[in-house]
Parts: structure tokens; C-alpha cells; sequence
């Protein structure tokens, strides 16, 4: 482990929420930021790739990383291709507040939902309770989009720079990483 803590939980959600929002920052070198149309199947899954891998740093001991990077890869190609859209590169495309609400719970809970039952795949053999994984990804997933998207567009509106709907999504990567985080810890004591 990374950080040694009195507190293993904090210590490991921690560590969880560090390699996921670096992964999300490393893979802004290979996805441009934009709205649904502007990601492809590809880009997800470089993007997928960036983030599965320092979380499988980090549950190596509980499970076959390697597969769960592979599962975390196909399940964000997987939601790209069936029209869901890469939601944590994508900015909705809608300006009024309730439609990003909607929308960011719905499109979050599907891709979380898909998200969350491939990654089950992975740690179904050696996590017990494991099927609660996919529900926790969904409800992470349908709480952190529609934070990030009115985070950015009040920060857009109060700018003007496309820069604050960038930092929206961050703030989803950020919320998404922590609830995930401490649910991880959860079932993988």
C-alpha cells in the first residue's frame, strides 16, 4: 500500500480514489473531451484502460487484475457502442438544469450497471457478496454524473470556458472514485 493509515478504510479509499482520477487525467491525452458523438468506441477503451489499471494496482491481492482490466476495457467499449456514450468523457449537450439531472442519473446508472456487471466477472470468484458490485457502480455512477454535469455548467455559465464543464467531469471522476472506493473496501474485506 501506498499511504499506511490508523484508519485501513481511509487508507484504501484513498488509494482508490488516487489511481482512478489519475487514470482519468492520463487518459485526457488520448480523449478529447466533448459531447457524445465526439467519443468513439477506441477512445473509451483507451480510456477504460487508463483507469482499470492503477485500480487493479491496487486489488491485486484480491483479484486477477489482468482480468479486470480486460472486463473494465470491454465494458466502456460496450456502453460507447450501444449509444450510452463514454459518460465520463462526454459533456450532455443540453443547457437546463433538470434535462442534466435526467439524463445524468439515466445515462449513469446504465453505464454503471454495464460498468459494474463486467467488472463483477472479475472478482465474482474471489470477493463474496460479489453481485453487490454492480448495483454499487450504478448508484456511483447515477449520483457522480449528474454532480459533475451541474458542477460544470454552473462553472460554464459563470466562465464562458469549455474549461468548466472539463472540470465537471473531474468532479464526477472525484465523487464516482470515492463512493467506489469505500464500497471496494467494503467488500474486499
Amino acid at each position: 500500500m501506498f499511504f499506511t493509515s490508523t484508519k485501513p478504510q481511509f487508507s484504501f479509499t484513498l488509494q482508490w480514489a488516487i489511481a482512478t482520477v489519475a487514470g482519468f487525467l492520463v487518459s485526457l491525452c488520448w480523449i478529447e473531451v466533448g459531447e457524445k458523438s465526439d467519443v468513439g468506441v477506441a477512445q473509451a477503451s483507451l480510456g477504460g484502460l487508463a483507469i482499470a489499471f492503477p485500480q487493479s494496482l491496487i486489488i491485486r491481492d484480491h483479484i486477477l487484475s489482468g482480468r479486470w482490466v480486460l472486463v473494465t476495457l470491454l465494458a466502456w467499449a460496450t456502453i460507447t457502442a450501444i449509444g450510452v456514450g463514454a459518460v465520463g468523457w462526454i459533456v450532455p449537450n443540453t443547457q437546463t438544469f433538470p434535462l442534466r439531472v435526467f439524463w445524468g442519473t439515466t445515462l449513469g446508472a446504465v453505464g454503471g450497471f454495464v460498468i459494474g456487471l463486467a467488472q463483477w466477472t472479475a472478482i465474482r470468484k474471489s470477493v463474496a457478496l460479489s453481485w453487490r458490485w454492480i448495483f454499487i457502480s450504478a448508484i456511483s455512477w447515477a449520483i457522480a454524473v449528474p454532480t459533475g454535469s451541474i458542477v460544470g455548467i454552473v462553472l460554464f455559465r459563470f466562465t464562458r470556458l469549455f474549461l468548466g464543464e472539463v472540470v465537471g467531469l473531474a468532479i464526477t471522476w472525484i465523487v464516482v472514485a470515492i463512493l467506489t472506493g469505500i464500497n471496494a473496501y467494503r467488500l474486499l474485506r
